[in-house]
Formats: structure tokens, sequence, C-alpha cells
């Protein structure tokens, strides 16, 4: 026990005998530990930190000697908390120079003195002692002012988790995860060694990561199904704009805090493989603090329950991540990650530590701040609250938005004089899931789906747009159904119904449904063009990644003929024809598009044990003959499987097939196998190979 109770100190000589008289002098008072030359002494450091009191440090050792230990105590800045006294037999005044530029604090030559050296030893330690308690002194109020601003910052981003609906443990996760990261980072890697000032900053600047969220409508930021491709636009330029606001602060633009967050802000969503946002960058041009967050935030959201999500196990989460299912990720920082996997369950599961702390201060804070606008409009509620409701009732009657309120009991739509008119019903419905009139307007499943969606929100997150057919005066139309879920003020809340509107969309619906089909087909067959066809396949390979997929290539023979001897328009007539018997040789399910030219292609799945004879009745149903022209086509098959998994590489490979059937002669399929390997090219179009232009 009392061992326990001793100053450690280090003696770093190559030299047995000193470490062994310099032991005899100090071990009664003092733990020792050795190391016999500078590489240990590093290692010692770098392991046991400020446990250790003092070091006693020869200069001449092999490995690395006195001065390479002092170069690495200043470059992790150890000799800040660790006092070192030199014990050498040279004396030299250079020697001394450069080790006293170098922070040594005493020197003692040899041979050694007992009693001179038992004196420097106590009093270098005992001043270390006095110093450092200056020190904490002086840093308790920094760390009393650090704390004012630590606590306002987490204000602010509990205000804008409060507006975004997510827990206000969110960004204390954060916090909390990326000390832990800092910290064994740089343990792991000399690449990376922050003092305990950047691990501050770094760590307090990582709540400020979605603060530009502020600036994003509540209906994308609070929406709680998928987000569309616009919505998703905007969403992700709240990196920027964090960035933005933050470059504001003109004067503190220098300030370590305010640099790490505008890094933070901006380039937490980036990924080490190049495909993140929002400005695609790649590897360790990514700032170590951004890295270091964005992994952070991944954690946090695996791991805390959303209203479209259940919370995921803490090491279903480890795994997920260190897989890549999350994006791609520093390796060096999953180590780590793994590494302190387990402290982060202990830090949450705990609930000790500056997150309960902090999260009590923040939540009582923002909750008074929250409370105090309520209060300062009460006084307003009433009269403001008459007023909204004679706007609506005006809105109401001018509008001609079919607008309703339904509510779960008693189960009844009430709808507005001019909504009941247009749809033809009664202005109050009883029971419409077994109403006739309304069921015919909507249909069962309809009817459903949109309640299905608005009892799955909740009172953070309220709004449901729902797009459906309503059959309508005889006319079938697409309408945008907007609705308010209504929650109990109960504790827990209930649901209990929805207002909202009905809009008339059919005419942007019937354009939209026009556009997409023009962006994803061929505009003469009427199959899809290449593009759409890659997405699906694509999609359909990741979902099903097991899956008995083929796809086939396939060339119209001798078209070059059709279109010399018969002309442009007749040619065209042939490739309507070989679409129509393409689309007749399949199943529903498959996948069917022109790819360039007189090149089509077939992604299907099949039975193993029918494979072949499907092949054989799809080439054959494809032979035949259109208005004196002769139809015959090749075919190159390959198979999704083994290394053939993935797009590109089964696209090709059937390519190659593809060029094997029309060196032997066109007018026939071949499969795919390795004898066709050495063929195999980097990605290329296929409509751009100059052999095909020979056909």
């Amino acid at each position: 026990m009392e061992t326990k109770n001793k100053s450690k100190i280090l003696i770093a000589d190559d030299s047995e005998m000193n470490r062994s008289i310099l032991l005899d002098m100090l071990e009664e008072e003092y733990e020792i530990v050795e190391a016999e030359n500078g590489a240990e002494a590093v290692a010692v450091l770098r392991q046991m930190g400020t446990e250790i009191a003092l070091v006693l440090l020869d200069i001449v050792m092999p490995e690395l000697d006195g001065f390479g230990v002092l170069d690495m105590m200043n470059k992790y800045h150890w000799i800040e908390d660790i006092p070192v006294i030199i014990i050498s037999a040279e004396s030299s005044s250079s020697y001394l120079e450069r080790a006293f530029g170098l922070g040594v604090t005493d020197y003692i030559s040899r041979p050694f003195d007992n009693l001179i050296v038992q004196r420097r030893v106590t009093n270098t330690i005992l001043l270390y002692a006095k110093q450092k308690r200056l020190f904490d002194m002086v840093a308790d109020q920094i760390m009393e002012k650090e704390k004012q601003s630590s606590l306002m910052i987490d204000i602010l981003s509990h205000i804008v988790e409060f507006r975004n609906g997510e827990s206000g443990l969110h960004t204390l996760h954060i916090h909390t995860i990326t000390e832990l990261l800092l910290k064994r980072l740089g343990q792991m890697s000399d690449k990376y060694q922050f003092s305990h000032q950047e691990i501050s900053a770094i760590s307090t600047a990582s709540a400020l990561h979605d603060i530009g969220k502020i600036a994003i409508p509540s209906e994308i930021l609070n929406k709680p199904g998928k987000l569309t491709n616009e919505e998703y636009e905007i969403m992700k330029t709240h990196s920027a704009v964090g960035d933005a606001m933050l470059e504001q602060l003109t004067f503190y633009q220098n300030e370590a805090l305010v640099k790490a967050a505008r890094q933070i802000c901006r380039w937490h969503h980036e990924r080490y493989d190049g495909r993140g946002y929002p400005d695609g960058l790649r590897g360790d041009d990514i700032p170590i603090a951004a890295q270091i967050v964005a992994l952070a935030d991944v954690y946090d959201a695996l791991t805390s329950e959303r209203a479209y999500k259940k919370a995921f196990p803490h090491e279903k989460a480890v795994e997920m991540i260190s897989n890549g299912e999350c994006g791609a990720f520093s390796p060096e920082l999953l180590g780590c990650f793994r590494d302190i996997a387990d402290d982060i369950q202990a830090e949450f599961v705990s609930g000790t530590g500056r997150a309960d702390l902090s999260m009590k201060e923040v939540r009582s804070i923002t909750d008074e701040i929250l409370h105090r606008k309520e209060l300062t409009t009460s006084d307003r509620t009433m009269r403001l609250l008459e007023h909204e409701r004679a706007k609506y009732r005006f809105f109401a009657s001018m509008s001609n938005e079919i607008q309703f309120e339904y509510t779960v009991e008693p189960s009844m739509i009430t709808l507005t004089d001019w909504g009941a008119e247009q749809l033809g019903v009664k202005e109050i419905i009883m029971d419409p899931m077994n109403d006739e009139d309304t069921l015919k307007i909507m249909g069962r499943d309809a009817l459903e789906g949109l309640g299905k969606q608005l009892r799955n929100t909740s009172p953070e997150n309220p709004v449901v747009k729902y797009n459906c057919q309503l059959h309508v005066n005889g006319e079938s139309r697409w309408y945008q159904i907007i609705c308010h879920a209504t929650w109990s003020v109960d504790e827990p809340s209930e649901y209990q119904g929805a207002i909202g509107k009905a809009v008339d969309i059919h005419t942007e619906h019937i354009r939209m449904t026009d556009l997409e089909r023009v962006a994803s087909h061929d505009g003469l067959t009427g199959l899809l063009n290449r593009s759409k066809a890659e997405q699906m396949i694509r999609d359909r390979l990741m979902n099903n990644p097991g899956g008995n997929y083929a796809l086939f290539i396939i060339d119209l023979d001798y078209f070059k003929n059709a279109n010399d001897q018969y002309g442009h328009i007749f040619g065209d007539h042939v490739l309507k024809y070989l679409a129509e018997k393409l689309h007749q040789s399949v199943r529903g399910g498959d996948i069917v598009a022109r790819v360039g030219g007189d090149e089509f292609l077939i992604f299907l799945e099949y039975r193993r044990e029918a494979f072949e004879a499907s092949v054989d009745r799809i080439f054959h149903h494809l032979e035949g003959e259109y208005e004196g022209f002769k139809m015959s086509v090749s075919m190159g098959i390959a198979k999704a499987s083994g290394g053939l998994s993935d797009y590109e590489t089964l696209f090709h490979c059937a390519d190659q097939a593809l060029y094997a059937a029309k060196r032997a002669g066109r007018g026939q399929y071949k499969f795919y196998d390795e004898s066709m390997m050495h063929t195999l090219s980097s990605i290329s179009p296929i409509d751009c190979d100059s052999e095909r232009d020979k056909s």
C-alpha cells in the first residue's frame, strides 16, 4: 500500500550501474521506473504520462539520446507537466545550454552525491507541485469563464435541437465522444498530438455542428418521412450556413474555438472516400476535428430513437460503423473508435460526469428561456387566438381547397360547406372507414395509408403530406392531403385526430409524371433508357446481392443494311418492332432497355433449373421477319455470381460474351466464361466501340 502513495521517478540511463546507484539513493522515498535508452523512456512516458513526477535523464544513450527524449517531450507537451533533471558526466556549456533551452529544470553531474541527489530531486518535485497548485488556481478561474461560454454554447445547441425535435442529449453525447476520440487519437498516433486546450476547444465547438439548421424551414427540418431530392438539397445547406454564420464573428476568427467550430460546421458531413458534402473533400483533406465529429454524429444517430426509426443497440452501431455501412471513415480513426467503444457505452450508461450535470443546467436554463417567452405573450393569447379563428373562418370560406377536421373519438370527419359540395357528401361523416360514399371517393387502402401515417406522427413532428387519387364527380384526380395531427396535452400524449386540406395537384402530377417518363425512357421505342436501367439494376443488386440475376446484351445483326436499303424511317420501325418483341419475351418485373443504337439489354432473375430453357426461348422469340427484313440477333449473357456482383463488371462480361457471339458468326448467343476474361477492359460505352460500327 505504501508504494502506491510514492511519487514515481523515471531514470533513463544506458548504464545499469548508474541506475542502480540512483535507485539505492531514492527508492526509500520514491517508486523508481527504469529505462535503459531514450526509446524506452519515451514509451514509458507515453504509457504513464503524468504519473511520472520527475525524469532523471542521461544525454548519451543508444537508439534515442537525451536530446531526442526532450524533443519528444516538447512535441507532446509532456515537458509542461513533468520536470527533467539531467544526469551526466558531460558538463560542457553547449550541452547544458541546449538542455536548458529544451526545458530542463536542473543538472546533476556524476559521480553522484547522495545528499545533492536527494535534495535536488525533492526540491524539483516540490517546486513543480507548488507551480501546479498555482496553475490549478488560475485554471479554476479560467475554467469558470470557460464553463459559462460552454454553457451558452450548450444552450444554443439545445435550442437548435428543440426546434429540430431531437433529444437534448444529442450535443452532449457528441461532446463526450469527441473528447474521448481526441484523447485516444493522441495516444495512438504521433501525427495528432492535442494539448488540453485544443481538446477542450474542439469538444466544446462540437456542440455547434448543426447550428446551421436554424436556417432550414421547419417543414423540411421536422418532416417525419423521407425527404425529396429538392428537400434534401436544402437540408444539406445547413453545413455551409453554419460556417457562414460563424464567419460573421469578425473579431474572433483567430480564436481556437471559432476556428474549430467553423471546420466542424462546414465539413462534419464529408466522408473519407470523397462522397460527402458540401465540398466533396477526401481523406486527410478533411480536418481531423470534422472527421471526429462526423463519426460521433453517426454513432449517436444510430443509437438514438427518432420518429422514423428505433434506436440500434450499442454493439450493432459499432459493428455498422466498423463495416462501412454508414459511410467511409479514416481507418486510424475507426481503430480509435473501436478502442473506446466500451468507454462510450460506460459513459452513457452510468449517466455521470459532465453530460449529466450539464444536461440538467442546459434543460433548466433553456426551459426557463422558452417559458419566459410564453409568459410574455400569455396576456395576449386569447385575443390572438380569436383573431386566428376569425382569419381561418374567412379563408376557409374563400378557398377552393377542401378543408376538413378528423377526430378519433368519435370517429368523424367534418368538412367545410364548399368542401362537402365539391365531394358530393355530407358536411359531417360518421365512421368514415365504413361510410360507402367516403370509400367511393378515396378508397379503403388510401384511407388506411393516411391513417397509418397520422398515427406515426408525434407532438414534435405532427405534419403529414399524402398524395393520392380522389374520385370526384365521376373523375379521378390527384390530390395532396396536408394534415396536422393533434395530440393530447396529457403524459403520455395520445393521438386525437387531425386538421387538414386536400389540394388539387392533378395537372402538376401529370406534368411531373410525363417529365419523369421522358427522362427515364427511350423516345423511339418506349423502353427504359440506359441510365434508368443502370439505376434499377444497381438497386436490385444492392438490395438482394445473393440473387440469381442475369444480364443479356442484345445486338440486332446487320441493322446497317436495313437503314442503307430501306431508309432510316424503316430502320426506326424495325427497332420498335424488336422492342415490342423484347417486351413480350420477358415477365412484368424484368428490366428491358435500349442502351444505344441497335443494342438492347434484359436484366432478370431466374430459376437455375429453367435458365437455359428461358434463354433459348427468348432468343428464338426475337427471330423472325419484318416487312422483308430478316431479323437476326446476337446475345451475350452474364450471370451475377462470385466476382460478377456489381453492375460494371456484369455489364462488361455480358458485353464480352456478345463480342464472342458476333465473332462466331452472329445469329447466336454466348454465356460469359473465364476464357473471355483477357478481353475485359476498363469501362467504356458500348455504342462507342469501333467494331460495333462495322455491323
